[in-house]
């Protein structure tokens, strides 16, 4: 809340106008969004109050616009789908549940600064996991558009089959509102980005619809929405209930942070203003759906193109999100009837124009050329999430992006050096071979990257591979350990056993370039008793020279090459 203080009368225009344009978006998106996570339309506003107040006082970023969004309510789906649901009542409570359990998860992971977590999303996986989703999210509108009654599917496969197999017909006037939908939605964002598309054929639809026969002409339209505020309502709290969705629970929460920390630090390196704290964005989250639970909000994050519109509409505070709830609940206590003749083919209509900006076709063919390995990472994900599942499509890109990053640091990159000239700079001998020194007696060896257990074996084969292609006139071993920051218990030990082999054979070990925490390992380790701290440089000049017999180290050398943190 520190920006209450120092809130300035100045800022309220633009908080005004942004929050008015996002409510506009609000309302027939929430409506939209939760026909996607299989709840009554009206679910979609209530998420669309309580958690955007809460995040207005605790979020660190002015601009998020917070709400529900297609993504978290595909996963909604997605878990909800896949438990035993009584009826309808059921299913609405487990949902409200399931915004307690993910706020609740999100609220401690902020507690014990869990913020990091982001990391391990990458964006490869996300791409991946992006695009399928909002694939997913597009089919399962089909049936609203083509006014057919199918089951809702989050596999791809099934969802074709479930399709070929339907014996629904389809209606052709829901067909044309549907494609006219969102051919107006797409026309009117190209023509002018500053008209609310969707609030317009919203209004649109509604006009028509209620002066023909809609009946008639088998038109699904959303019809009675209870008016009033949501009720105080306590989740229903079943310990089989909350065990069956802890898993669905967790990957919402880490999906909905993930989505809410990108989109807030997007609008961060726009502005160069805001400073996104993510452990302050996780309680923050917590908290708006932990509190919306309590107010029958289904999970909720920040939405993409609502924290865009908000930010172009000049937000200068989150008095831009209360406005925007003060509207919501206007609309709910007064004008819910407003929504009575407005088709689902429309709210169809207005998703899959939203989901088409999920998918990144440019960062795709990126990859594909410049980055095989994680397009690669990408494509696993995009299948895996498309044909086995929302959540385990995730969980196997990210084990793959693992995987992937336990191979690089496995095989990292390394060089053999050579001295320039007479220089004192020395340089890969594959990418400088004209002007490097090459010596028969002498091996410099740079491992980039740390030591430790996984790749101890590749750095003792390098160093044998390099000495027996030589064998008889290797007298001097450097290793520049410039780049190694970390060594591990296991590699200490192998490392000290590669020394020791190596001085048998008669050659000399030398060690440059260590970093002040690789240093203290060494010398606090049996290691150094192996090496000697004579073997210590500094730079691979000064190893060269000694063990050239060129000159001795100087107290200062001696001091910087051995010092370590007592």
């Amino acid at each position: 809340m520190n920006w209450l203080p120092n809130y300035k009368l100045e800022y309220f225009k633009n908080d005004l106008i942004s929050g008015i344009t996002v409510a506009i978006m609000l309302i027939p998106q929430g409506m939209a969004y939760a026909l996607i996570a299989g709840l009554p339309p009206i679910y979609g506003l209530y998420a669309a109050l309580t958690p955007q107040i809460v995040y207005a006082f605790l979020g660190t970023s002015k601009q998020l616009a917070v709400g529900p969004v297609a993504m978290d309510s595909l996963l909604v789906a997605a878990g909800l789908g896949a438990i035993s649901v009584v009826g309808p009542s059921q299913y609405i409570q487990m949902a409200l549940l399931l915004a307690l359990l993910m706020g609740l998860i999100q609220f401690v992971l902020g507690l014990l600064r869990m913020g990091f977590i982001i990391a391990f999303l990458s964006k490869p996986v996300i791409s991946g996991f992006t695009s399928a989703a909002a694939i997913i999210i597009g089919l399962n509108q089909i049936k609203h558009i083509l006014g057919i009654s199918i089951p809702q599917s989050n596999k791809i496969h099934i969802f074709i089959s479930l399709i070929m197999n339907s014996q629904t017909q389809i209606n052709f006037y829901t067909l044309a509102i549907g494609l006219i939908s969102i051919l107006l939605l797409i026309g009117i964002k190209k023509w002018n980005t500053k008209i609310p598309s969707a609030l317009v054929v919203v209004i649109m639809s509604i006009f028509y619809v209620s002066f023909i026969n809609y009946e008639q002409m088998g038109l699904a339209i959303v019809g009675n929405i209870p008016d009033g505020l949501p009720n105080f309502i306590f989740p229903v709290l079943e310990w089989d209930i909350i065990k069956s969705l802890l898993p669905i629970s967790l990957t919402i929460a880490l999906v909905g942070f993930m989505e809410a920390i990108s989109i807030a630090k997007s609008i961060e390196e726009k502005n160069k203003t805001d400073e996104i704290n993510p452990n302050q964005e996780l309680i923050a989250l917590g908290a708006s759906n932990i509190i919306g639970s309590f107010f029958q909000s289904y999970p909720t994050s920040g939405g993409f193109s609502r924290t865009a519109v908000n930010n172009q509409s000049g937000a200068k505070t989150g008095v831009s999100a209360l406005i925007s709830a003060i509207i919501v609940g206007v609309i709910l206590s007064f004008f819910t009837d407003w929504f009575y003749y407005l088709p689902k083919a429309v709210l169809g209509a207005i998703i899959i124009v939203a989901v088409t900006n999920l998918i990144d076709y440019k960062y795709t063919f990126g990859l594909y050329k410049e980055r095989k390995d994680e397009f690669f990472v990408l494509i696993f994900t995009f299948i895996g999430t498309l044909f086995i599942g929302i959540t385990e499509g995730i969980l196997f890109g990210i084990i793959l992006s693992l995987l992937l990053l336990v191979y690089r640091t496995s095989k990292p990159h390394y060089a053999f050096l050579g001295r320039i000239g007479t220089t004192n700079y020395f340089k890969n001998i594959d990418r400088f071979p004209d002007e490097v020194v090459l010596r028969d007696d002498l091996i410099i060896l740079r491992f980039d990257a740390q030591l430790f257990f996984g790749n101890i074996q590749f750095f003792k084969n390098l160093v044998f591979d390099s000495v027996n292609n030589n064998h008889r006139k290797v007298k001097g071993y450097i290793i520049n350990a410039r780049t190694i920051n970390y060594i591990d218990s296991t590699a200490l030990e192998k490392l000290t056993e590669i020394i020791i082999e190596l001085q048998k054979k008669g050659i000399r070990v030398m060690l440059v370039g260590a970093t002040g925490p690789t240093r203290d390992m060494i010398i606090k380790s049996k290691l150094i008793k192996v090496l000697k701290k004579g073997n210590l440089f500094i730079t691979s000049g000064d190893a060269t020279d000694s063990f050239d017999g060129l000159r001795k180290k100087s107290p200062l050398q001696k001091k910087l090459s051995r010092q370590t943190n007592k």
